[in-house]
């Protein structure tokens, strides 16, 4: 990335340039990132058509899935500002070693979860209070769907390596074709075979072990044309559980306050509740966007301070920023337009209509902010700041309960109810998180040079 002059001083690139890599990094990966909400999408579609007890089953269980998974991304994080920096610092080899490494730590890591989700597939569903109808669904889901746990890690860890690599496409290219072999597969094991629940699982399964296979083969190709070895490095994989740990804390934190958000709508009532599970799934679509700015700004970054070249890195950070505020504006003014119709097309309750579409209007002031503070958390990933991260997480979390508690201890349900809840996590959490990633961001603890 670095550009020098004829004295050797680094010149930052120009904004032309960046934007340039940017929009080439970004946008295949909020392809990868929309592709893989399809697999539910279609499994529900799917699942769906046997009634109502087997999809509440597949909705639980999925849940479930989806959280097991999603704590685990910091596989793909550390991984991509380990290699990224790497490959800055002029030393490929070892950056496909720390891919090596990685991809057997997740599949190792993902054995591990897989046999501990089969065993306490009854038990986890019973904790969780699932129907005596519902229950077996679930049980099956995540019994069949438990084999391909460490597929899905190793997808989150190839991905991250090729993310190193400012290759965003190839995971794009495989996350499209996994979600048509899944829709495949789940209409002929659910429907054709008769398989029910545990067909949909299955599918998920078999799906995720052949895009891992996919993606692994294009890191181990890399690895070969280097003559490197394939077995697995007892140092590399504990660094990579070390370099790992700190985005792990960072991730429950931020799972942490959005049950914390869930919880307190539910604590308010029907409509709130109702309310809410629209509300976030419109903020999810919105953090698709803000997201792939992220990885892009991550890639980017662990590349310029892998070369050394802190100039380059303050120039990402400042034109990822301003995308990334950018596209939140964007969103927002889409969001506050379109909010009523909006909330027409998932209830035709009145109370939840007008709970949705005045919520969105505190969605629409706060995702700018968002941008910003996506933006930053990427920047800090590819920096491999995670150990502040983690800290800061924890601390956010401090911030926003008191405020969420308050919430649910005072507010009503319907309209004011759901607007306030919003007000605390949109607003309250999303601030403290500006304001610890920004400051960190203001300074230089976070500019170290080299791989």
């Amino acid at each position: 990335m670095a550009i020098r002059s004829p004295d050797g001083h680094p010149i930052p690139p120009d904004v032309s340039r960046l934007d340039r890599q940017i929009r080439s990094l970004a946008a295949p990966a909020l392809g990868a990132l929309v592709a893989e909400p399809l697999f539910i999408l279609v499994d529900s579609a799917v699942v769906g058509q046997l009634g109502t007890p087997e999809l509440a089953g597949l909705a639980l269980a999925s849940t479930v899935l989806t959280t097991v998974v999603g704590l685990c991304v910091f596989l793909a994080y550390a991984t991509t500002a380990s290699v990224a920096r790497t490959i800055g610092a002029g030393d490929r080899r070892r950056a496909l070693r720390l891919g090596i490494d990685g991809l057997w730590l997740a599949l190792g890591l993902g054995a591990l979860l897989g046999a501990a989700l089969w065993l306490s597939a009854p038990g986890v569903v019973a904790a969780l209070g699932a129907p005596p109808d519902v229950a077996p669904h679930a049980v099956a889901y995540l019994r069949w769907s438990a084999p391909g746990l460490p597929g899905m890690l190793t997808v989150l860890a190839a991905t991250g390596v090729l993310r190193g690599m400012l290759d965003t496409r190839t995971p794009l290219w495989v996350a499209a074709a996994g979600a048509l072999v899944n829709a495949a597969l789940s209409v002929v094991l659910v429907l054709g075979l008769g398989m029910g629940v545990a067909g949909s699982g299955s599918g998920t399964a078999v799906t995720q072990l052949a895009m891992a296979a996919t993606l692994a083969a294009v890191v181990v190709r890399g690895a070969r044309a280097l003559e490197l070895p394939l077995r697995p490095s007892a140092s590399g994989v504990l660094t990579g559980l070390r370099t790992g740990a700190p985005l792990l804390v960072r991730t429950t934190s931020l799972r942490l306050a959005i049950l914390l958000a869930a919880w307190v709508a539910t604590g308010l009532g029907t409509v709130t509740l109702a309310g809410h599970q629209v509300v976030m799934a419109l903020w999810g679509l919105a953090a698709f966007a803000l997201d792939a700015l992220a990885i892009a700004a991550q890639a980017m970054v662990g590349q310029a301070l892998g070369s050394g070249d802190v100039p380059a890195a303050r120039a990402v950070l400042r034109r990822t920023l301003q995308w990334g505020v950018g596209a939140g504006v964007v969103l927002g003014v889409t969001l506050a337009a379109s909010g009523w119709w909006v909330a027409q097309l998932f209830s035709d309750d009145p109370d939840v209509r007008r709970a949705v579409a005045t919520t969105l209007l505190v969605i629409a002031a706060t995702v700018p902010m968002a941008g910003w503070v996506f933006v930053l958390d990427g920047v800090l990933i590819g920096a491999g700041d995670g150990r502040y991260l983690a800290v800061v997480g924890l601390v956010t979390l401090a911030v926003y309960a008191p405020a969420a508690l308050a919430v649910r201890a005072v507010a009503d349900d319907g309209v004011s109810g759901l607007v306030w809840s919003w007000v605390a996590f949109a607003g309250v959490f999303m601030l403290a998180r500006a304001v610890t990633t920004g400051l960190r961001a203001r300074g230089t603890a976070w500019l170290v040079t080299g791989a």
